[in-house]
């Protein structure tokens, strides 16, 4: 088994261990929205602050990679990276810490209220981050995969255990959730020195060299521009900081059940990349256009019968979760809001990456910075003018995610003649509608296990029967004994 198919196997075995996890924990959670939710706060405003300590160095140890380790310069700018780092915090904690000079009021907020578990979060996921990038060029992506997506689990649901069930107190559950970080902190330099003993080398001469350092600075620079898009990281913070922690919990367990749409996606684009770069350097728009319209609509069609079967399943199942889940019932809306603009992402495929592997690269940073600002912009007001709470913050996410995706689109169209929107798409929905319509209107038994197997299993062959006539998806490609022993291959 090749190195790239040992990594690719457990690198998928680890996200779905992790999603399971997830998963599971949502029945945990719902114990405790209060405490589940000032986790969430903590989390989500320290990502919010990483990216103005890291400042796209990140990306950079990724960039220049190469070039350094040909000239055996490497530890050096991995060492240097990490010191910039420290310096940057340094200046963040400067600013921080200035701010209620200038706006008393922030001192009442919830940030500064947490500071003492936010900001050493804030260091310890920014180094980590330098790590992370650092390591992939070695095409070692399983163990990253561990810390970034598994640990993160377990730090949750470590901490709301020791705090709901072993009834410990507040202080001692936050410092197990941040040491959980710490040890992530831990295994990256155990693991970076495992890879190649790190050796600190703090010399400026090579980055004074034909002004390097300039090309370094402006390449982060541009990272840094790109990292603006994170709204999910910006929902959760606005949410936390001026709605309330129960109404972040909510969203973000509400979120985990959305994600489940995206689960086609995955390791999609990192596949299809070659592919789209071979076809814009050969100039071959017309094989671009056709595998766009490809992996488009095959994923659009699997997000969607997963997103049926979520629909018709979701009030049956927050029966089986403590207050038989009254507040996640209340915000049933965000699911459906939330949920059509991921079948959108989906629909639209991988436009993102047509432009980051063009020329017009820095064209995606520009949409980033736009993403990020109307949901910053639509967020306050629906947070501040409206009484829509989550469902407010649903409908933002959701027009800010579309617009993004609707400009990229028409750029591609314009700039490359492609487009990922095929007639077949139009059928897709038309089914899918109606199986979730039939679901719903068909009759609820008193036993809520029935209905929650029932009516998804019911949308399930509804979207079947119509593929079966439509044509629209092969199913009859992945249904079969050939394609489960390919699966199992490694060659």
């Amino acid at each position: 088994m090749s190195v790239v198919a040992r990594q690719g196997f457990k690198y998928s075995l680890i996200g779905y261990t992790a999603t399971l996890i997830g998963m599971f924990s949502i029945f945990i959670f719902t114990n405790d929205l209060f405490f589940y939710g000032t986790l969430r706060y903590i989390m989500s405003a320290a990502e919010m602050l990483v990216p103005f300590v890291v400042l796209g160095i990140s990306y950079s140890n990724v960039k220049f990679f190469g070039k350094t380790h040909d000239d055996d310069k490497h530890q050096n700018m991995l060492s240097l990276s990490l010191a910039l780092v420290f310096f940057n915090f340094i200046v963040f904690l400067l600013i921080f810490f200035l701010i209620p000079t200038f706006f008393p009021d922030f001192t009442k907020m919830k940030i500064w209220e947490n500071k003492k578990y936010i900001l050493p979060l804030v260091l310890t996921l920014s180094l980590c981050a330098i790590l992370n990038k650092y390591i992939s060029n070695y095409k070692r992506i399983v163990v990253s995969n561990i810390f970034d997506n598994l640990l993160p689990k377990l730090a949750n649901l470590g901490s709301f255990c020791l705090f709901f069930y072993f009834q410990f107190s507040e202080q001692i559950a936050l410092a197990f959730f941040f040491g959980m970080f710490a040890l992530m902190l831990s295994g990256y330099i155990y693991y970076t020195n495992k890879l190649e003993k790190i050796s600190f080398d703090f010399s400026r001469d090579y980055f004074k060299k034909d002004d390097f350092y300039k090309e370094f600075a402006a390449y982060s620079f541009f990272g840094f521009l790109g990292t603006f898009g994170n709204h999910m990281a910006i929902n959760n913070y606005m949410i936390g900081e001026f709605i309330g922690e129960e109404e972040i919990a909510i969203y973000s367990i509400l979120l985990a059940l959305i994600s489940l749409i995206s689960i086609p996606q995955l390791g999609l684009f990192n596949i299809s990349a070659p592919i789209i770069r071979k076809n814009l350097a050969d100039g071959d728009m017309l094989e671009l256009d056709r595998f766009h319209k490809k992996t488009s609509l095959t994923i659009y069609f699997l997000g969607a019968v997963l997103f049926g079967c979520i629909m018709v399943g979701f009030p049956y199942l927050t029966h089986f979760m403590p207050n038989k889940g009254d507040m996640l019932r209340m915000y049933e809306p965000v699911i459906w809001i939330w949920g059509s603009a991921v079948l959108m992402d989906l629909a639209t495929g991988f436009n993102g990456n047509i432009i980051s592997l063009s020329k017009y690269y820095r064209f995606n940073i520009i949409v980033m910075l736009l993403l990020a600002g109307l949901t910053i912009g639509l967020n306050w007001y629906f947070i501040h003018y409206t009484d829509l709470s989550l469902i407010g913050i649903a409908l933002s996410t959701a027009i800010s995610v579309t617009t993004y995706n609707l400009i990229k689109v028409i750029f591609n169209y314009f700039m490359f003649k492609v487009s990922p929107f095929s007639i077949e798409m139009i059928f897709v929905s038309i089914i899918c509608t109606l199986a979730i319509t039939v679901a719903i209107v068909l009759p609820v038994f008193e036993n809520n296990f029935i209905n929650l197997v029932y009516k998804p299993a019911v949308v399930l062959l509804l979207i079947f029967i119509g593929n079966h006539f439509t044509k629209i998806f092969p199913i009859e490609q992945y249904i079969n004994r050939n394609f489960i022993k390919s699966i199992l291959k490694f060659k």
